[in-house]
Order: C-alpha cells, then sequence, then structure tokens
C-alpha cells in the first residue's frame, strides 16, 4: 500500500472495476427490501455542471448507503433529450439536433461515470428514441379513446414576420427574437389532456405525502387551487343572450359595478364589429402577455363596449368593458367587476371613473379599516348597501344569495379549480409527434397502433422559422386502409416525456407495453425522488397526474409515484466583471481572477489573472452562462478528484440550502481524504490485533465509546435526518481522536482496526473510490458497497466515568473524573482533594454546594 494519496490511478482503476463486473447492474429480487433512489434525468445540454454534480452526488451517496443497508436498490439514469435548446443550439452550429444531441449524451455519459455514480446503465432511457415515444404515443392514443384528450382553440405568441408559434423564452420584450417583430396572441387548435378531471384527487393526495417537504406541497396546492363559488348568470340589456361569470366572493355581488370581458370574448367581438375604438383596443390586447406575474404588474387598461347587462338581483343595468386584465382561457372569460371590494377592479374603475360602492364594512370592534376612497377593501366583513342582505356575515351571505340565484335559475354553488387542462401541443420540431390523424375531409382520429411509433425525421436542416416536418408535406401524408390522412404536426410538449420516465426505468427494454406491469409494481413507488425546487409544481403535479393515469388504466397498483422528496439547493459561486466602453457589463470567470481577501474571508481586493488589472466583485450569484460564474466539474476532477468534488458537496451546506463554491473548502475537503488514506496506511502498519473489551483500559473505553457514538450520529444523520454534512463532520471528528490516539499496545490496534473499518464503510458512500481501494488494500473480503453497516454497540457506549467541572463562587478552579454512578459525597471528597480547588478552600467557610450530576459541582463560599 502506498502512503500517498494519489486519485487518478485510483479512480479510473475502480470505475474500471465496477463496470467489468457490473457492480450496479440489478433486477427484481423478492428476497430483499427493494429502494428506488432516482435524480431528476439531466437535459443533454453539452457538459455537467455543478447543480448536476450536487444533485447527483446526493443520489448516490443515498443510493449507496441503502445497499449497505442490505436493500436492492436500483439507480438509473437517463435524458431527458427533446426541447427547445436543442433545435436554437442546431442552428446556431449548422447541424441536426438529433446529432447535436447524441454527442452531448455521450460527453455527458463519460462525465457521469467519471464521478462514480452508481447507475445501472443497462437501463439508460433518452427521451427521443423512437422506442421511448413510441408507448407515450401509445398512451396518448388510449387517453383520446377514453375521453381524457381534445382539442380546442387556445392562445400563442405568434410571430406575424416569421408566420411561427413562439414559446415564452423566444419573446423578448415583446418581440420575436430573430425577426424582432411584436409578438401577437392568436388562436390555435391545440391538444389537451384533461388533467383538471383530477384536480381534487391530486389535492387529496398530498396529505398522503409525509415525506415531501411543506413548501413544494404548499404550491402546488396553490396550483391547483380549489375554490367554492358561485357562477352567476347575467343577461344582456339588449338581447335576450346570457352569459356567466364566476366569483368566490357572491356577498359583495351587490357592489357590482361594471362587468369586464376579455378581448376575445364574443360580446367584445361583436362590439368590435360595431366599433373602430374597440376593434382597435380588441387588437391590441393580442400583443399583451398572457402570464399571471405579468398581468399582476400591467397597466389596467380597458375600453367600453357600449354594450349594458342587467345585474341578477336589482335588475340596474352595468356597463360591460373589454379590459386587458381578464384572459379569455381563465373561467369564462367574463368577471363581474366590485372595485370598492377587489384591487384590480379598483384601480380600473378609478382610471375610468366608473362608480365605486361599498357592501362590506368591517366587522365591529376589529382594527380593519376600509378607506374605500383610496383602495379597495378587500376582507371579508359585514354586509351593507346591501338591502335585504345587510347586517349579514361572508357565510350567512354568501348562502342567502346562492338560494335566491338558484332559485330563480340565475346561478348555483360550484367547486372552481385554478388548474387548467393540460395544453400539450407545441409547435416546435424536435419532439414526439402527437399521434392523431385528420381525413381529407377534417376528420379526426387516433393512429392505430401499427402506426405506431409516428418517427420524427433526424436528418433535418433547421432554418430556425418552421419546423421541418411542418414544412415537408410528404411527411405529414399517409395511407389508412387506403384512404389518403395528414400526421399532426404539433409535438407533444416535453413534460410528457418527463412524467413517466421514472416507471419506464423498471423495464427499459420491454418492448410488448409501456409498462411491463410486474417490475414496476415491484418497484414503484419511488422511494427517493431527488431535483430542485424549480419543478415544484409543473414537473412533479404532472408526474402525480400521470401516475394516476397508468394506475386507472392497469399499468401500476400505487397512487402516487415519489414516496419521499428532497430538493437540494443552488450551487452559488463568486461573480466578477469589468465595464465595457459603453458602460455594459463584461462577466469575467472566476477562475481567470487572482483575489486578496481580510480575515473573515471577504474579498478586499480582485484583478485578472492576465492582464493585473483590476475587476469588480459583485458577489456571490447562481452558477450561470450569464454571469460566466460557473466552475467545470472536469477541471477539478482532474485536480483533486471525484471523491473530493463528492465530498465537499456532500459537507459544504445542508442538502436543502444553497452551497456557494469555494476553492479553500474543495482543497479542505481533499485534506481529509489524504487523511483518511494516511490513517489506513498507519494503521496498516501497526498490524492487526484482536479486540477484548475486557482487556481495555479507560482512554481505550473512551475512543471506543467516540466510535460507537458516531456510528450513531452517522447512520442517523444519512438515513432519517438525511443531513449530510453533519454526517460527515461525526466522521472527521473522530478521525480526529483516531489519529492523536496511540497505536502501541495490542488493544489500541484492535480499537484502530474496528474504527477504520466502519470509517471505510461510513464514508463509502460519499468518498467511494478510495473507501474500494482501501477495503482491498486492507485485505477486506468482497467490496465495501456489499459490506454490512456497523451497527452501534450500546455497552460500548455506556460511560464507566464522568468528567467534573468544579467551580468556587462560580470560577472554574479544576476538572476530576469519578465513576459514572458517583454519589455527590464522593464528588466533593475527590473535587475537594484535587491541589488547585483545596487552596480555594483554605481558611474558608462553605456556604453552598450545587451539583449538576455527572456535569458540575459548584462550591459556594466565604
Amino acid at each position: 500500500m502506498q502512503d500517498q494519496y494519489s486519485p487518478q490511478g485510483i479512480e479510473s482503476e475502480v470505475q474500471a472495476y465496477w463496470e467489468k463486473n457490473q457492480v450496479f447492474k440489478v433486477s427484481e429480487d423478492d428476497s430483499k427490501e427493494k429502494f428506488y433512489c432516482l435524480s431528476m434525468f439531466p437535459y443533454p445540454s453539452g457538459r455537467l455542471h455543478m447543480g448536476h454534480v450536487r444533485n447527483y452526488t446526493i443520489g448516490d451517496v443515498v443510493s449507496r448507503f441503502q445497499r449497505l443497508q442490505g436493500k436492492n436498490v436500483m439507480q438509473p439514469m437517463g435524458w431527458d433529450a427533446f426541447g427547445l435548446p436543442a433545435e436554437n443550439a442546431a442552428i446556431k452550429n449548422h447541424t441536426a439536433p438529433a446529432k447535436w444531441t447524441y454527442e452531448n449524451i455521450d460527453y455527458m455519459r463519460t462525465q457521469l461515470k467519471q464521478l462514480g455514480f452508481g447507475y445501472d446503465w443497462d437501463r439508460e432511457i433518452a427521451t427521443c428514441h423512437p422506442e421511448y415515444y413510441k408507448w407515450e404515443q401509445w398512451f396518448f392514443t388510449k387517453l383520446y379513446e377514453k375521453g381524457l384528450v381534445y382539442k380546442k382553440m387556445s392562445t400563442v405568441n405568434w410571430d406575424p414576420v416569421d408566420q411561427t408559434v413562439l414559446a415564452n423564452e423566444q419573446v423578448i420584450d415583446g418581440r420575436g427574437w430573430r425577426s424582432g417583430a411584436l409578438v401577437e396572441q392568436k388562436e390555435i387548435p391545440q391538444w389537451f389532456i384533461k388533467i383538471t378531471d383530477y384536480a381534487q384527487e391530486l389535492l387529496d393526495d398530498l396529505d398522503k405525502l409525509e415525506h415531501w417537504p411543506e413548501q413544494v406541497k404548499t404550491m402546488q396546492r396553490n396550483w391547483i387551487g380549489r375554490s367554492e363559488g358561485l357562477e352567476v348568470e347575467f343577461k344582456r340589456a339588449d338581447n335576450d343572450e346570457t352569459f356567466r361569470v364566476y366569483t368566490t366572493r357572491p356577498d359583495t355581488i351587490m357592489g357590482v359595478t361594471y362587468v369586464a370581458v376579455a378581448a376575445g370574448h364574443p360580446i367584445a367581438l361583436e362590439a368590435a364589429k360595431l366599433s373602430g375604438a374597440v376593434e382597435a383596443f380588441v387588437n391590441e390586447c393580442k400583443t399583451n402577455k398572457v402570464a399571471e406575474a405579468d398581468m399582476a404588474t400591467m397597466d389596467k387598461k380597458g375600453i367600453a363596449t357600449g354594450f349594458f347587462a342587467i345585474h341578477p338581483l336589482t335588475g340596474e343595468q352595468v356597463p360591460i368593458w373589454v379590459a386587458n386584465f381578464v384572459l379569455m382561457h381563465y373561467g369564462s372569460g367574463a368577471v363581474m367587476a366590485v372595485p370598492a371590494h377587489d384591487q384590480r377592479d379598483f384601480e380600473f374603475a378609478t382610471g375610468y371613473g366608473l362608480e365605486i360602492k361599498q357592501v362590506i364594512a368591517p366587522v365591529a370592534g376589529s382594527e380593519q379599516v376600509a378607506d374605500i376612497a383610496n383602495e379597495a377593501f378587500t376582507e371579508k366583513g359585514i354586509l351593507v348597501n346591501s338591502g335585504q342582505f345587510d347586517g349579514l356575515d361572508f357565510d350567512g351571505a354568501f348562502n342567502a344569495i346562492a338560494d335566491i340565484l338558484t332559485a330563480n335559475n340565475q346561478g348555483e354553488r360550484k367547486v372552481n379549480f385554478r388548474l387548467r387542462d393540460w395544453g400539450v401541443s407545441r409547435q416546435r420540431y424536435w419532439g414526439s409527434p402527437i399521434p392523431m390523424l385528420n381525413k381529407e375531409d377534417g376528420t379526426e382520429l387516433a393512429a392505430p397502433a401499427e402506426m405506431l411509433p409516428v418517427r420524427l425525421p433526424e436528418d433535418v436542416v433547421m432554418n430556425g422559422v418552421t419546423s421541418p416536418i411542418k414544412a415537408d408535406p410528404t411527411w405529414a401524408k399517409a395511407q389508412l386502409n387506403g384512404e389518403t390522412v395528414f400526421h399532426e404536426t404539433d409535438t407533444f410538449d416535453t413534460f410528457m416525456e418527463s412524467s413517466w420516465y421514472y416507471a419506464r426505468y423498471c423495464s427499459p427494454r420491454y418492448a410488448e407495453g409501456m409498462i411491463e406491469p410486474g417490475a414496476a409494481n415491484y418497484w414503484l413507488p419511488v422511494n427517493q425522488y431527488i431535483g430542485g425546487i424549480e419543478h415544484a409544481i409543473l414537473h412533479l403535479l404532472y408526474s402525480r397526474f400521470f401516475h394516476k393515469l397508468l394506475r386507472d388504466f392497469g399499468l401500476v397498483n400505487s397512487d402516487e409515484p415519489f414516496e419521499r422528496l428532497l430538493c437540494q439547493g443552488m450551487v452559488l459561486a463568486d461573480t466578477y466583471f469589468r465595464k465595457d466602453e459603453k458602460g455594459g457589463d463584461i462577466w469575467i470567470s472566476p477562475t481567470d481572477v487572482e483575489t486578496e481577501k481580510d480575515e473573515k474571508g471577504r474579498i478586499i481586493k480582485a484583478w485578472h489573472k492576465t492582464d493585473g488589472q483590476p475587476v469588480s466583485s459583485a458577489g456571490m450569484s447562481k452558477m450561470s452562462k450569464s454571469k460566466n460564474n460557473g466552475i467545470d466539474p472536469q477541471s477539478v476532477i482532474e485536480q483533486y478528484g471525484a471523491d473530493t468534488v463528492r465530498l465537499f458537496m456532500m459537507f459544504t451546506a445542508p442538502p436543502e440550502q444553497t452551497l456557494e463554491w469555494s476553492d479553500s473548502g474543495v482543497e479542505g475537503a481533499h485534506r481529509f481524504v489524504k487523511r483518511v488514506w494516511k490513517y489506513a496506511y498507519d494503521v496498516k502498519q501497526a498490524g492487526f490485533a484482536s479486540l477484548d473489551v475486557s482487556a481495555l483500559n479507560n482512554e481505550q473505553k473512551a475512543l471506543r465509546r467516540e466510535l460507537h457514538k458516531a456510528i450513531a450520529k452517522v447512520s442517523d444523520d444519512l438515513d432519517r435526518r438525511q443531513t449530510f454534512n453533519t454526517a460527515i463532520a461525526a466522521v472527521m471528528e473522530l478521525l480526529n481522536k483516531l489519529t492523536r490516539a496511540s497505536l502501541e499496545t495490542e488493544q489500541d490496534k484492535a480499537i484502530a482496526h474496528e474504527a477504520l473499518n466502519a470509517l471505510i464503510i461510513m464514508l463509502s458512500p460519499i468518498i467511494p473510490h478510495v473507501c474500494h481501494q482501501l477495503w482491498h488494500e486492507l485485505g477486506k473480503e468482497g467490496d465495501v458497497i456489499n459490506a454490512t453497516w456497523p451497527t452501534f454497540d450500546p455497552s460500548a457506549m455506556v460511560e464507566d466515568e464522568k468528567l467534573i467541572i468544579v467551580q468556587v463562587n462560580g470560577k472554574v478552579r479544576g476538572k476530576v473524573t469519578v465513576a459514572a454512578d458517583a454519589e455527590q459525597a464522593a464528588v466533593e471528597a475527590i473535587a475537594y482533594a484535587e491541589p488547585n480547588v483545596s487552596r480555594y478552600l483554605d481558611d474558608v467557610t462553605i456556604r453552598k454546594v450545587i451539583y449538576v450530576p455527572g456535569k458540575l459541582l459548584n462550591v459556594v463560599a466565604n
């Protein structure tokens, strides 16, 4: 065994050993408890970033730990391979998205292997493979047959120059990213899946997810947005037509002073035909952003239609306005406006001089104030100015108004959800083709099984404007039973692929169906899922929905896909910049900067390594291309080794918190790995001895007690608490004590061997290469990954002696060791015999003695 640690040679040899012996290959085994650990799969962008490294290191540590518990552990890996970035890269690099994607996959797979992640590579999938998306297409056709899929008109971003649909990220300051044209909101037919049919179950089943972060569950509850309200029918004053609005505040209905409709509402379109001003406003609204965040901050604009609606309770006429803050695809596209009690309505009414009528007053004795002249009073209270409903509280008014409107066939109670059906159509090329057909007469039908997969052509030329499958009429044309049909040229939202990949991993080569039920029901649900908080809503919600669909089609027998969820924090790094001639920021990589820091580690001076000129520090921020502060994992691995990178990632911060990249922290992690190696070398050189617990002296007992306390803590930290950083800290503290201990006697050596054995096993999930090598260097049988996790010995943790702090008049004057079960009198006798204590008690009177058993003796004297 070499006395110096050399990661480069060790890691490549160990990785080759794992691959040759298929150490991580796994299959169903009913004799063992299964454990399915999954990290959210990456987009093959070209190379790993530190966010990837952190995510996958956490997953690998969990997987290896669970395997050491004797479980049958599956940890797969694959690629979320479809999506817009591949198209953009293909255009930029003059290549096809498929070629770019496959090259990136090959490179990133090599990077993952260099980090020592224990994946069963036989289960690897890429969502752009026809063998994968075939089954997604098949499932979509089954959903269509069940009535869970439909087509309707929906709003998209439309570039009028390029004549193409744009993704939200392709709209920059309201203009198309290529043409620069003002983007319009256009209605086109799109495919939807009825996730709203499962809204209540998706909401209710959040209560079953005991091991999910509360923050994530709250975000999903808010996104689903269940509300109980009233659907109210308004009648047009000029004809017999009616339209409906939904409200959760029927108690405010007597304060309705106008009705607002979306620009796409039939009433707005009718008014546009009669008025050029209305038509111009409706057209202007086509360029509005439709995201809720944008809607909340935009100026509230509108125009009167000239039409009026009849209030369902008072019979009064209220004007109908077109407003830019009402969206056609939310609810009915119309809202009853109560400006006194809704801030958005208040701002609109104030801007256009519309009536503001207060109908809710604060509850008597409360601290609430209704200042209707300056802002809306949005709290629930007591009804005023509401005729027969005056004096009622919210619940009383809700019921009374609902009863009257229901009896008059002018409204009904309704549970509503903020959640909308899932629009899965995308007009871009690099995605799974939607498996629907259109006959020449316009009839739609699902592609039959024999036509699946509907293959996406991969050898294409991207022009950056039109999807190749939309531009090629021969691709869409097909024959079915002797009749000409046309393939749908939209592709699936990439959330489709990522919503069921976890299930395909259970039987990735199964050719007879989407999922092999036996394998799926053995492995599912996923025991531990790991990924960023940014996926808390859409990805996780769609995956939960998809799992329930799979269940209802008899493919799985569980209700939820992910049993336990861990959301890791971001990786931050220092950012540096200079100003260019125009005052813009030029971001400089931290690897190109030298710094001088104060005693607290704060940067006081920074300069460029190349020219020595100053650069400015912008503090820490998330690693990103835009700020050029990403640290390449490859360069760090080459310098320090993968184990050092893994250790740094797991030790520097709790997994759910942000992690600050630090060169000194990486160096510190590397020093610790070297110390582990050096201790193992010293123990091996000292020689082996058998442990005889009865022969241990007090110091040896104390050291062994620290060992077993560490085993207990590390076991709990890695399993129940998942505080990997504190587990590592406990091992570091233990190693400090072990390296200070003697290796002279037989029992010294015996304890060292017991400790080293436990140390290697406990560290093996985190720094697996060096632990694998040390296990063999010490002559152990088999591989450390198949070892048995150490168990703590309760008897070793019992303290025979206690260290007692002795104070005289509150000041520490000595420390004494006593038997753990010593009575106070015995402790006092030993303490008073201690020379440094006794000299403070000469010629004084002891007034009081305070004893904290096993900890402190305080003598009060004068």
